[in-house]
């Protein structure tokens, strides 16, 4: 049996306190005779799908083969491996999961949270989910032939989880335990309660130890990984475009999960320097796919010839996950933004009705929470009761307001200059030690109050550039009349991505997109760590216990009920530590597409969302 510990273990374990300890080790031990391998599992309840299902519900089983796509991302890249934090990697190779390094389990997007497996033939895990185990697969092989071992997942798991991205690390870091339990078995045991870890250690990919064991892992670059997925890198040509080729023979491919996805050829991904470059290409027929971020574009500007020729076809794509968040985020590390009621007085000066009407013709929705859209967002303005109350009145004393008592965005003006708001915002500014002296917004030292907005010039994951933009030209204006001077500061994706790594700039452009089952990655998202380490998702450099306190609670309850009940608090207070300015989103996509193009007509729980294009996608020729 190999064994291998966490070395930082111990001090985890003499934090947790011994008691737990004692608590978690006693329950593992009598349940685990009680587990039974299983081919998939849910976060809560039952996965949806049986025992020897034929495919997943919105993947066609008898999509034809072949053809080609041809997909374009913004910026460029120089780096295949966006596994590490170094580098501007090739994105496409993570985002589409398991298309390249495949996973021990699928996740569906067709339910909340679950996992069917893929490397791993079963899951096994404790009733109390302190460790899980996974078989692997007999057939599964890498590109190049060689089997995936049990030693391939141990030291993936391990390098990703001490040498790669933070996002691998949290969970990793509550392993206790790495071991092989048999020949082709795996068990990983936790030191921590978290019933989620069971479904994250089946979602990590699965590198093959002997390309990488003997170089720097962490570092950026360009060779190309193998994997054991249904596509491998063909070419690449840094910077500018990359191509990966269907294997003809993956091992994978008669699996039931499998079944009626990744049907197409070739993929390639071009690179272009902006979205109006990227527009023209995709009207040119040199790209097959655009996706429209703006509904008022999508409404009148959808009309040139291949549109009406018919070579394009526009399709919506509806959808029942979360709005996430998406909006100028404030950089409190930066004192200018330390104070609540100057972030709220930010928020005022934001006038979300008439930067509506001007930028989508008023059919963006706003965002009124970080989970609005479903039932995981908190109801704007109302107070929290019950479960919701019990879980932050602990955390009353240090909370903000609104978080208990209920809290709602502003509703904001048709006119362009919303002078109630403005009041309100001048206000809140005095009482926080901002006073106009000469027409300029002063502190008491007569440090003007000055900031700049950062921009990527290849715009956000769900907005593009120019909507960005011009948000911000309005909003700069709005801030004018406040006495602020606001500057906005546009950089090519590399500069903006070191940038934002680092945290070094006061606002910028925010969207996070949020799942149906929020879990460990919000505290990459929100937690205390990410106000110091780079690379994490808390721009914004928030450091709340009450929000760490709701993460542990989603991932330690039992039930649905308490899982809603957690996160309704969490978004309390994510929304009431006014971080963001909200900006608006849209409970549908719109995607543009070659004819020859189609996708199922059952369309996922999640809707476009990573794993639907280009994996559920066929080329059929017209006639």
């Amino acid at each position: 049996m190999r064994i291998f510990k966490n070395p930082n273990d111990s001090a985890i374990r003499r934090a947790l306190g011994t008691a737990l300890l004692a608590l978690s080790t006693v329950a593992a031990m009598p349940l685990a005779t009680h587990a039974e391998p299983a081919h998939g599992i849910a976060m809560y309840g039952e996965p949806a799908l049986p025992a020897g299902f034929d495919h997943l519900p919105y993947a066609n089983p008898d999509a034809p083969k072949g053809g080609s796509i041809r997909l374009a991302e913004s910026g460029g890249f120089d780096s295949l491996k966006p596994w590490v934090l170094k580098g501007n990697p090739a994105w496409p190779i993570y985002t589409m999961p398991g298309v390249v390094a495949e996973t021990l389990m699928l996740r569906s997007l067709d339910e909340p949270f679950t996992l069917y497996g893929l490397l791993a033939e079963t899951i096994e895990t404790a009733p109390d989910r302190s460790w899980v185990e996974f078989t692997l697969r007999d057939e599964a092989r890498f590109s190049d032939g060689s089997p995936v071992t049990v030693e391939d997942v141990m030291w993936s798991y391990e390098t990703l989880g001490t040498q790669g991205h933070p996002r691998y690390r949290g969970a990793w870091a509550k392993v206790a335990k790495m071991e092989q339990t048999g020949p082709n078995k795996i068990r990983f045991t936790f030191n921590t309660p978290d019933r989620e870890l069971v479904l994250l250690m089946g979602m990590r990919p699965v590198l093959k130890k002997a390309q990488w064991q003997d170089k720097d892992f962490s570092a950026a670059g360009l060779e190309p990984p193998i994997g054991s997925g249904p596509y491998a890198i063909d070419r690449v040509d840094p910077g500018r475009a990359l191509t990966l080729r269907r294997n003809p023979d993956w091992w994978g491919r008669d699996l039931p999960v499998n079944r009626g996805l990744h049907n197409l050829d070739t993929i390639t991904y071009d690179y272009y320097g902006d979205a109006n470059a990227m527009f023209e290409a995709f009207k040119a027929g040199e790209i097959d796919v655009w996706r429209e971020l703006s509904p008022s574009k999508w409404e009148n500007e959808f009309n040139f010839p291949r549109v009406t020729s018919g070579e394009v076809v526009k399709s919506d794509i509806p959808n029942e996950r979360p709005s996430g968040i998406m909006g100028f985020v404030m950089n409190t590390r930066n004192p200018l933004f330390a104070d609540w009621r100057v972030r709220q007085a930010m928020i005022e000066a934001f006038n979300w009705q008439f930067i509506n009407a001007t930028v989508s013709g008023g059919q963006d929705q706003r965002i009124t929470s970080y989970f609005a859209n479903s039932e995981l967002a908190m109801t704007p303005g109302a107070p929290a009761e019950g479960r919701e109350l019990e879980l932050l009145e602990p955390f009353a004393a240090d909370l903000l307001p609104g978080t208990i008592d209920g809290y709602a965005l502003p509703e904001g003006s048709a006119e362009p200059l919303d002078r109630r708001a403005l009041r309100r915002a001048l206000k809140l500014l005095e009482e926080a030690g901002w006073t106009i002296r000469d027409g300029s917004l002063q502190n008491a030292k007569g440090e003007p109050f000055r900031f700049e907005i950062l921009l990527n010039l290849s715009g956000g994951a769900m907005t593009t550039a120019a909507e960005t933009r011009q948000m911000a030209d309005i909003y700069v204006q709005a801030l004018r009349n406040l006495g602020i001077e606001a500057r906005v500061s546009l950089l090519d994706s590399a500069q903006y991505t070191e940038r934002t790594t680092n945290y070094a700039f006061d606002m910028t452009w925010y969207d996070r997109a949020l799942s149906l089952s929020p879990g460990n990655e919000q505290l990459l998202y929100w937690g205390a760590a990410g106000v110091t380490e780079p690379g994490t998702r808390n721009f914004m450099g928030m450091n709340s216990p009450a929000a760490e306190a709701m993460v542990t609670e989603m991932l330690n309850a039992d039930s649905r009920e308490d899982f809603i009940a957690a996160v309704h608090a969490l978004d309390r207070v994510l929304t009431a530590g006014r971080y963001v300015i909200p900006a608006g989103f849209s409970p549908v996509g719109h995607l543009a597409h070659d004819a020859e193009l189609h996708f199922p007509d059952r369309i996922p729980l999640y809707g476009d969302y990573p794993g639907f294009l280009p994996e559920t996608w066929w080329r059929e020729p017209k006639g």
